[in-house]
């Protein structure tokens, strides 16, 4: 006998939250229809995702919203990335989440999560069509990219080093130093 794993919609993922069956303390995200205990956040992963989201509302402002650690709404999941850079919403986003239309950039930092961050939601994110997924290693002191989304995965992929700098697709005029994102 094989045993079956029941997966839940988005629907039924807000609704668990709307009557209480999930809440703040649960540290929960839908990914993929499976409800998934998020990682406790370390000093370091919790510093760089601070760092890098201050220093990306200062270059974006007034281009986009950098929401950190906030749901996005997908088909099958409702992650919540470190770092969301979505469209200015004239309601902020207090109606709904943002959806993959709505997402320029999004960046997970990876102290204990790399192979989370890379085989488990890489996928999910690509076939979601988010153009532009950035894992920022904290150990490493390097940065994944992951652009050409497809059903089946992103077609590219690099990893450069801090001291490198690259401009993301939806604001090609704005170069970002990795040195920038990273604590000293």
């Amino acid at each position: 006998m094989i045993t079956q794993i029941r997966l839940w919609t988005v629907e039924e993922y807000h609704r668990m939250i709307d009557v209480g069956i999930l809440n703040t303390e649960d540290k929960v995200e839908l990914l993929e229809g499976r409800i998934i205990k998020m990682t406790p956040q370390r000093p370091p992963h919790a510093g760089t995702t601070q760092r890098a989201s201050d220093y990306l509302k200062e270059q974006l402002k007034n281009q986009a919203h950098v929401r950190m650690q906030l749901p996005i709404t997908l088909s099958t999941s409702e992650p919540e990335p470190d770092i969301a850079v979505v469209r200015i919403d004239p309601n902020g986003y207090g109606d709904r989440h943002p959806n993959a239309n709505d997402i320029l950039l999004l960046i997970e930092v990876a102290y204990t999560t790399l192979n989370i961050d890379r085989q488990e939601k890489a996928p999910i994110y690509a076939k979601a069509n988010i153009a532009d997924y950035w894992i920022l290693d904290v150990i490493e002191r390097c940065v994944y990219i992951f652009r050409n989304p497809t059903p089946s995965g992103y077609q590219a992929e690099m990893i450069l080093t801090a001291d490198r700098a690259i401009s993301p697709l939806a604001f090609p005029t704005i170069e970002i130093p990795f040195s920038q994102l990273f604590l000293p």
